[in-house]
């Protein structure tokens, strides 16, 4: 049992990945979170990770909704089968927190949304930049009036993990499984700009599929790419200084080769504000925040001491995770609402809901 004031809270974790990965390790660091059992579909997948870890597994989710022990669930599946998985979990009585994209679309996010409301349940979603510390000293410092009015905001997110053709085929290389860059990227993007601007108002897009192809690992056989891997789009956010509006301009892109990574640009009326790091390889190390005033030169900044993680491992993603988990565990016991939770995953999955129909319309679209 964790150290705390209370009894650890019971956590099963469904989805051998990621969930494995990083969400495991960083349950077992909580204040207030235990892993007591791994969920997945096939079987013998769930073998060599509960003697690994000594946990108990099961394969049917009825009978997982069933044991009293599972409290909570963190649901790292593929994007396809979560909403139904997290619809009868929360119909269970069980808290939830979700990988994203939380959904298939906006509408099925809201009828989480409404379940969890009616049971009095907590339902985190993964947005785990929201936690590296120096996202959190971006936010400060924006709050803080560093770029005084924002007038522009560009946010370039270059990855390259698709650039490869022969890569197989699977669901990530269908849309209506959930796959492509908006759903990978972009639901994380565009919870950004919403933490640290306001909502999204407006939208224009492009998007695209690189590589049309890709052969099935199965037969070999090559299959239609029907997801996209290249988005191009211009927002409009309603920001809080003095009721103006900021327009954002984002692209992201999983098959840039030697892209340069994730660079959030803020140009502002008293400032700049640049956060960004080059490394394809982990996506918290490596991040540098560079702030200027008017006529002087970017200077490095440091996070404040109290959002320094206690902890870190060699996998940077672990860290934010976890401290993600402990504000999920502390929203679990306290009833107080989780942020980031639902509603910011439904505003999330809107922008980018709204994306598709303006890349497939090429008009823009007003969500407000």
């Amino acid at each position: 049992m964790n150290a705390g004031t209370q009894a650890s809270i019971g956590v099963a974790i469904a989805g051998i990945g990621f969930g494995e990965a990083v969400h495991l390790p960083a349950l077992r660091a909580t204040n207030t979170l235990e892993p007591v059992c791994l969920w997945h579909p096939i079987k013998e997948r769930l073998i060599d990770p509960c003697q690994k870890y000594n946990l108990p597994g099961e394969n049917d989710w009825q009978k997982l909704l069933a044991n009293s022990k599972v409290e909570a669930i963190v649901l790292a599946t593929p994007p396809a089968p979560r909403f139904e998985l997290a619809k009868k979990a929360l119909e269970a009585g069980k808290h939830l927190l979700l990988e994203k994209p939380v959904a298939l679309n906006f509408n099925q996010v809201i009828e989480l949304q409404k379940i969890a409301l009616a049971k009095g349940l907590s339902v985190a979603v993964d947005f785990e930049y929201r936690a590296v510390p120096l996202f959190m000293q971006a936010k400060r410092m924006l709050d803080q009036g560093a770029v005084g009015e924002p007038w522009l905001v560009k946010l370039d997110w270059l990855m390259s993990s698709r650039a490869n053709p022969d890569r197989p085929w699977n669901w990530y290389s269908q849309r209506d499984q959930g796959g492509g860059v908006l759903g990978a990227l972009g639901t994380h993007a565009f919870d950004l700009l919403h933490w640290l601007f306001g909502p999204t108002i407006q939208v224009g897009s492009h998007c695209s599929t690189s590589i049309k192809m890709r052969k099935d690992p199965n037969d070999g056989i090559p299959k239609k790419v029907t997801s996209e891997d290249l988005v191009l789009a211009q927002l409009m956010i309603a920001g809080t200084h003095q009721n103006a509006e900021i327009p954002a301009q984002v692209t992201l892109s999983a098959v840039t080769r030697q892209g340069r990574g994730f660079w959030l640009e803020i140009y502002g009326s008293d400032g700049t504000l640049l956060l960004g790091s080059n490394n394809q390889k982990d996506y918290v190390h490596g991040f540098s925040l560079l702030h200027s005033n008017p006529g002087e030169p970017l200077i490095s900044i440091s996070p404040d001491s109290d959002l320094a993680f206690s902890r870190t491992w060699s996998d940077g993603r672990i860290a934010p995770v976890r401290r993600l988990q402990d504000w999920w565990g502390e929203s679990i016991q306290s009833g107080i609402p989780m942020i980031p939770g639902l509603v910011e995953g439904a505003a999330s999955q809107k922008v980018c809901d709204q994306i598709l129909e303006s890349a497939a319309s090429g008009q823009k679209i007003f969500l407000r």
